[in-house]
């Protein structure tokens, strides 16, 4: 099962302070929309996402080119009750928690 590329979505208190601070690690902004608070950053292979009061905690992003096919599997193993994609076609998204709690975002686009 392919779950496609890996981020960090970070729930951030400031995100020009935040911002700031990646871009000075070496981070480039590579999609998003400060003016709605998100941002996209990219360092190599590696990409985060900075969001302001979009959400209270950290996710676990996971881009994948079938979401529906991954929540099908998760659904047979029982891992997945009552998670639902809106819609039959097109991109979909879906939110689980491990057994500790973090959310992972399954957000095919």
């Amino acid at each position: 099962m392919d779950l496609g590329q890996f981020s960090v979505s970070l729930a951030v208190k400031d995100i020009l302070k935040s911002l700031e601070f990646y871009v000075a690690l070496g981070f480039e902004v590579v999609g998003g929309e400060l003016t709605q608070n998100w941002v996209i950053l990219q360092n190599g292979e590696t990409k985060i996402g900075l969001f302001q009061g979009m959400f209270e905690e950290d996710v676990l992003t996971f881009n994948p080119k079938d979401a529906r096919a991954i929540l099908a599997h998760l659904k047979d193993l029982d891992r997945a009750e009552g998670v639902e994609i809106d819609s039959d076609s097109g991109p979909a998204h879906f939110m689980i928690k491990d057994p500790d709690g973090r959310t992972l975002l399954f957000d095919q686009f």
